[in-house]
């Protein structure tokens, strides 16, 4: 999935350009069909996001304008805004009737993002003191809700003193600031961390690994339990005669 402008003609037009790259590879993107249509709460019309497949890995990806999550039916500026009423007091079942949300949505989306924080709050920080000039970071205010919506407004206010109030995504704004840093992952689960495993082909061999994606049944050092080592493996020697054609061994 790759975060990309609302106007699909910019898409178009960077597609065919060669202006959109690969996650995975680095490689080109290039138009591969349309997704499905979808209705997202908060949206207007119906959206029908762009395929592109990587010209170098092959592997194909939906193109998401910057106004929608990963996997989420509602629109990013409605997320925000739930985000912003938690930090100013309010409950899951008063924001859920303030934006017509079920209760329980709310819930999944408060309980989520209360796990990572502050993990949430640095990424953004980061963020900001990559993309600026000796960056003034805020202090804490005691709540964690309130330095995450300060550390997203930070970053939103040195991008648009970098590269202007108008951005490649549309009007640099909160919500789209956390849409195209977090890859529209900002509300997936394990998000910020890794967003792409390693390619296979970057990765070091190891003989003794059947799969080289992470598994709970390794140790430590990274070897699988059920297998042995290679110095405990022993070889059987190679019968002289074969007891499948019927011969027999001599003496």
């Amino acid at each position: 999935m790759v975060t990309v402008e609302v106007d699909p003609v910019r898409v178009e037009s960077r597609l065919a350009a060669g202006q959109i790259g690969c996650p995975g590879c680095g490689g080109v993107l290039g138009g591969w069909g349309y997704g499905r249509a979808r209705t997202i709460a908060g949206l207007a019309d119906p959206v029908r996001p762009r395929r592109a497949r990587c010209r170098a890995c092959a592997v194909t990806h939906v193109l998401l304008p910057a106004t929608m999550l990963f996997r989420r039916a509602y629109a990013a500026e409605w997320v925000w805004a739930s985000l912003r009423a938690r930090a100013r007091g309010w409950g899951r079942r008063r924001i859920g009737a303030e934006f017509l949300v079920p209760a329980a949505t709310v819930r999944g989306w408060l309980r989520r993002a209360a796990k990572r924080l502050e993990p949430i709050r640095v990424w953004f920080v980061q963020l900001a003191v990559t993309a600026g000039v000796d960056v003034m970071i805020p202090d804490g205010s005691g709540c964690p809700w309130r330095d995450v919506l300060a550390a997203v407004e930070l970053a939103t206010t040195v991008i648009r003193r970098r590269f202007g109030p108008v951005g490649l995504v549309g009007e640099v704004t909160p919500p789209r600031v956390a849409v195209v840093a977090s890859g529209g992952r900002l509300r997936a689960p394990g998000w910020p961390g890794p967003q792409f495993r390693t390619p296979v082909w970057q990765m070091p061999f190891d003989p003794h690994r059947r799969d080289l994606r992470p598994c709970s049944c390794r140790d430590k050092t990274g070897q699988h339990r059920n297998y042995r080592r290679a110095r405990e493996r022993t070889v059987k020697p190679r019968a002289e005669t074969d007891h499948r054609r019927g011969d027999r061994p001599s003496g």
